[in-house]
């Protein structure tokens, strides 16, 4: 008898959800704080390689991977061997006050990842937010300036300082009064809704041209923006990418005033693209990157990696109690050698199969109005008229649940697309598993129309 954890497609045993899934989300609903946002009643239980069993023994495949965390797969048996020895070993001492071997050793090996003849220097947190607040902290230590540019669409976390750069939904900010002075938002380069007509290449020399010609002479000066942070492809706001030219006159921009150029890399890094950053597409430099989700299969570790002569913040300014935890450092050091040794690739390849898979949606389905990502960050946006391109929020939803029940693991993006960020260790027959449930779940759904 095959076991859940040598299944490779899904299988269902229940009607979803089933009754011990149905138990658990109703004493959810009672104990747990209401502002978790759940797209459909999946309680997991276990989870191994791409896929994820609940508490009543339907398999799933699972194209979320955690939201783009578990990037070697769930459980992988090298990273459950890493974690599990630091466990029996050490636990926790706390780099802010005392040293172990692996914090360094991470350190080095994530500066390398990043190009650049300058050496790296890393700080370690324990999620993707903290290393946003963190590099907003850097960069104005660095420049000993007080303002940040981010974009529209843009999310960037949810502690008060993250959130002040997030602009993707305001639900996630109503509520919760005054924020971070001294951040300003301009438009993300957005292709497929460029008013222009641009392509996915030109899209943005305006954004640009607003930003030099009308932020900093009408709003504040160069000399007083201590950042400009970026996600080279947007994750919460629909899995949009960032023309190469647009980053690049960027760098530009930000190297002509002393700006720190941030790139957040906590969604679409380490190895997701197919490189093991997404920004290396564009071929620029960043001073300042975050990481986090993917960077240790699940474990809760972030990253911020500058250049040396950024760093250079004095001993007790900036610190943490649990990041860079031990366990969590073992945790990634097992995920870099797994995605050295051919995840990354093979995101690149099966990154390259889906899009040629999914190459003519647009033409065979009326409510598919793009198709777009790198590597395995993909993201399908749905519309009512591809004419019009008017938002399907409620037809992508509708698909997403259709897909939980027909056992693939799905999530939304922005206001109306749909995301696919599974684990980089997925083969053809998974994929095409998913891209078929989905067809059928997209005729589902037109039919409705």
């Amino acid at each position: 008898m095959i076991t859940a954890s040598e299944m490779k497609t899904p299988k269902l045993v229940t009607a979803l959800p089933g009754p011990k899934a149905k138990q658990i989300v109703e004493r959810d609903a009672k104990f747990m704080s209401p502002s978790f946002t759940r797209d459909y009643p999946l309680v997991a239980k276990s989870g191994h390689g791409a896929m994820v069993e609940d508490v009543d023994g339907n398999v799933f495949l699972d194209f979320a991977a955690g939201i783009a965390v578990c990037s070697t797969g769930h459980c992988h048996p090298k990273v459950v061997a890493a974690i599990q020895k630091q466990a029996a070993e050490l636990i926790h001492m706390s780099g802010t006050d005392f040293y172990y071997e692996t914090l360094p050793e991470l350190a080095e090996r994530l500066g390398k990842t990043v190009p650049g003849s300058e050496d790296k220097k890393v700080f370690f947190a324990n999620s993707g937010t903290e290393a946003i607040e963190g590099a907003m902290k850097l960069a104005r230590y660095a420049t000993k300036r007080g303002k940040m540019i981010a974009f529209y669409g843009g999310f960037h976390g949810r502690t008060m300082g993250s959130l002040s750069l997030t602009a993707s939904k305001s639900t996630q900010r109503k509520g919760f009064g005054a924020l971070l002075s001294g951040v300003e938002h301009i438009p993300y380069p957005y292709a497929y809704r460029c008013a222009l007509g641009h392509t996915a290449e030109t899209c943005g020399a305006e954004i640009l041209e607003t930003l030099e010609n009308q932020i900093f002479k009408r709003l504040f000066d160069p000399t007083e923006v201590a950042g400009i942070i970026i996600e080279p492809i947007q994750g919460e706001g629909g899995y949009v990418p960032a023309p190469k030219f647009f980053l690049q006159e960027l760098q530009r921009i930000c190297r002509q005033h002393g700006i720190m150029l941030i790139v957040d890399e906590v969604q679409s890094g380490m190895g997701r693209t197919g490189k093991w950053w997404a920004f290396e597409h564009a071929g620029i430099e960043p001073d300042i990157i975050t990481s986090a989700k993917g960077i240790a299969s699940g474990m809760p570790l972030g990253a911020i990696i500058a250049k040396s002569s950024v760093m250079t913040w004095k001993p007790g300014s900036h610190g943490t109690t649990f990041g860079g935890n031990p366990v969590c450092l073992a945790a990634s050091l097992a995920t870099m050698d797994l995605l050295e040794g051919g995840m990354i690739e093979n995101a690149r390849k099966m990154g390259e199969y889906i899009f040629r898979r999914t190459a003519d949606w647009t033409n065979k389905f009326k409510i598919v109005g793009d198709v777009r990502g790198k590597g395995l960050m993909v993201g399908i946006e749905f519309v009512r008229d591809q004419r019009t391109k008017e938002r399907a929020g409620d037809l992508r939803n509708a698909i997403v649940d259709s897909a939980f029940h027909k056992g693939l693991l799905v999530l939304g993006a922005g206001e109306n697309s749909l995301r696919l960020s599974p684990p980089l260790l997925i083969d053809e027959e998974q994929a095409d598993f998913a891209l078929r449930t989905l067809e059928e779940c997209i005729r589902e759904a037109e039919k409705k129309t």
